[in-house]
C-alpha cells in the first residue's frame, strides 16, 4: 500500500495527514501557529520555528498512524496565500516571516490606487492590489528595513518556503505565486513590468523558477529527513496555494461549484475559462488546470474570528470542556443551536484581523443589550462570518451567467451542522462538505499521487479521492429573515465607513 502525506500551512495551524490511494485520512497532526504581533497592523512568524512545527506534525501523523515512512510514496504541501517569507543571501531567514493577515503596507496601496499605479497593474496581473501581498510588503521592507531587503536571495510564499527546507531546491509553485501579483497572468510568467511598477525590480532575480502544483519539484534530502521521520529521497510536488488546494480536495473542478473555505480568511471562488477584467471581483489568479483561471472574493474575516471569542472570551468554558472531555466547538455549536435564527443579536463585524469593505474596518458588535448572553453573542459571530461570505458571494455571482450548482463548503464551518446549515439559509444555495477532515491536505495528497503515477491525471486522481456528503439544502422559509439581517448587517457596515480612519489615526498616535 502506498500512502501520500498532505502538510497545510494556514494562518492558525500547521497540520498534517496521511491518506491512502482512495483518499481516506489515515490519521492527522497539528500544531497551532504562533504569530507574533510587534506593533498593530503587523503579523509576523519565526521561521525557524515554522520549520520546527512542520518537521513535527510530520513526524507525529507517521508516529500517530505506525505507518511505515517507506511507504509514503509522496508529499505535497500548501499554504496560505500572500504574506513574505524570504531567504537570505548567508543562508537564513532574512528577517520573520509576515503572514497574511499583515497590514502594516495600506498606505502603499493607497499611494498606488490614487496614483493609477495599480489601473497599470491590473492590465498585467489581473489583480487589485493588497497590502498583504509580497510586492505591498517588499516596497515596505525596501523603504523601512533597506539591509534585509538588500539580503535577499529568494521571495518565498508560505509553503514553498517549507518545500524549500525539505528538498534544498528554490521553486515558485504557480497557483500560489500568480496570487501575489507577481505574474502576468496573461503570459502566465513573472513580470519585470509589474515589479517596476511597484518600485522594487531587484527583486526580479530572486523570484524562484516556476512549478506546476502536481510536478515533483524535489525530493527529501537527508537532513531533512531526520527532522521529519521521512526517507531520503521521497518525491515533494510542487503543492499549492491553500484555496486552490482545498478546491481540489473538495472536487471543485468544474464551472458549475462555488467553493467557500471558513478558516482565518472566507475564501468564495469559482473556475472560469477567462478571467474577470472589469474589476468588480477581488482576485483572479491561475488555477492547476491551465484552460481555467480562478475567480476568488476573500478577506480575513471568516472563522479565525471565532477562534480569538473562543480563546480570548471563552477561556474557562473551554477549560470545563476539556476537563469533561468535550469539544469547546461542540458547546458553542449548542449554544448557537439554542438561539434561533429569528431572534435579534448584535450585528458582529468579523473585522478582527482585517476587512473587506475598509482597508482600517475594525471589529464590532453592534446592538448589544442587557439581555444578551454569551450565547447570543456566540450566534453573532456565526452569523457575521456567514454575512462576510454572503458579501463576496454576492460578487462573484454579479460576474456568472448562470446560478451555481451548490457550494463546496470546507474549514471551520464545515465540521459544524448548525454553521452548515447557516450557510445554506444565508446563502439560499445547496451546502456540500467533504467527508475527509483536512480538506487542504487532502488536495495536496491528490497532486502528490498523481505525480508518482498512482493517477494517470489529477482529474482521475480527484475523482477516485474525494468523497462528498450529501447537500444540506437550505431553509426556504428562512430567507426573508437572513435577508432583513443582512441588509442591517450592509447599513451598519456604511454608517460606520466614515468612522475607520479617524480611528486608525488613533491606533497609530497610540503607538
Amino acid at each position: 500500500m502506498r500512502y501520500y502525506i498532505g502538510l497545510d500551512n494556514g494562518g492558525t495551524a500547521t497540520k498534517a495527514a496521511i491518506f491512502d490511494s482512495q483518499g481516506h485520512q489515515l490519521g492527522s497532526c497539528s500544531m497551532a501557529t504562533a504569530s507574533l504581533t510587534l506593533r498593530p497592523e503587523f503579523v509576523e512568524r519565526d521561521m525557524d520555528e515554522m520549520w520546527q512545527a512542520n518537521c513535527a506534525v510530520v513526524k507525529g501523523v507517521l508516529d500517530k498512524t505506525g505507518i511505515n515512512p517507506k511507504d509514503v510514496a509522496g508529499l505535497g504541501i500548501s499554504g496560505h496565500g500572500k504574506g513574505l517569507y524570504l531567504w537570505g543571501k548567508n543562508n537564513r531567514p532574512v528577517r520573520n516571516g509576515i503572514i497574511s493577515t499583515d497590514n502594516r503596507a495600506y498606505r502603499y496601496v493607497d499611494k498606488w490606487k490614487s496614483d493609477g499605479t495599480e489601473e497599470k497593474v491590473f492590465e498585467l496581473s489581473c489583480q487589485h492590489i493588497m497590502s498583504c501581498q509580497p510586492v505591498a510588503l517588499l516596497a515596505w521592507l525596501k523603504d523601512n528595513e533597506p539591509e534585509n531587503y538588500a539580503n535577499i536571495k529568494y521571495v518565498f510564499e508560505c509553503k514553498d518556503y517549507v518545500r524549500f527546507m525539505l528538498t534544498g531546491e528554490a521553486r515558485a509553485e504557480v497557483t500560489d505565486y500568480s496570487g501575489a501579483n507577481l505574474m502576468n497572468l496573461h503570459t502566465r510568467e513573472f513580470d519585470r513590468n509589474l515589479l517596476e511598477l511597484f518600485g522594487i525590480p531587484e527583486v526580479f532575480g530572486a523570484l524562484p523558477p516556476l512549478v506546476r502544483a502536481d510536478e515533483i519539484a524535489g525530493h527529501v534530502t537527508k537532513e531533512a529527513a531526520e527532522k521529519c521521520g521521512l526517507i531520503e529521497g521521497t518525491p515533494v510536488v510542487g503543492g499549492f496555494f491553500d484555496i486552490n488546494a482545498c478546491a481540489v480536495g473538495s472536487g471543485v473542478n468544474d464551472p458549475d461549484l462555488i467553493c467557500m473555505i471558513a478558516g482565518t480568511w472566507s475564501i468564495n471562488e469559482y473556475i472560469r475559462k477567462s478571467p474577470v477584467l472589469d474589476g468588480k471581483v477581488l482576485m483572479n489568479s491561475l488555477f492547476w488546470r491551465p484552460e481555467y483561471y480562478l475567480i476568488e472574493e476573500s478577506s480575513p474575516t471568516s472563522a479565525g474570528n471565532n477562534e480569538w471569542f473562543i480563546n480570548r472570551l471563552l477561556p474557562e468554558a473551554k477549560q470545563a470542556a476539556t476537563d469533561s472531555g468535550k469539544s469547546i466547538y461542540d458547546v458553542v455549536n449548542a449554544w448557537v443551536e439554542e438561539i434561533d435564527a429569528e431572534q435579534f443579536v448584535p450585528v458582529f463585524l468579523p473585522f478582527l484581523m482585517a476587512s473587506n469593505v475598509h482597508q482600517n474596518a475594525k471589529a464590532a458588535f453592534v446592538g448589544l443589550n442587557v439581555s444578551h448572553t454569551r450565547k447570543h453573542l456566540a450566534r453573532s459571530i456565526y452569523e457575521g462570518i456567514t454575512f462576510s461570505h454572503r458579501y463576496h458571494l454576492e460578487k462573484l455571482l454579479a460576474t456568472r451567467d448562470t446560478p451555481p450548482r451548490a457550494i463546496r463548503l470546507s474549514g471551520g464551518a464545515a465540521r459544524s451542522a448548525v454553521w452548515t446549515q447557516m450557510f445554506a439559509d444565508i446563502m439560499q444555495l445547496p451546502v456540500e462538505t467533504v467527508v475527509a477532515q483536512e480538506v487542504g491536505a487532502l488536495g495536496c495528497a491528490i497532486a502528490a499521487a498523481k505525480a508518482v503515477g498512482e493517477y494517470s491525471s489529477l482529474d482521475a486522481a480527484i475523482q477516485n479521492m474525494t468523497e462528498i456528503r450529501e447537500a444540506v439544502m437550505p431553509n426556504k422559509s428562512l430567507a426573508e429573515q437572513y435577508d432583513r439581517k443582512y441588509s442591517l448587517y450592509l447599513q451598519v457596515i456604511e454608517c460606520l465607513d466614515s468612522l475607520w480612519d479617524k480611528m486608525q489615526n488613533l491606533v497609530e498616535i497610540s503607538k
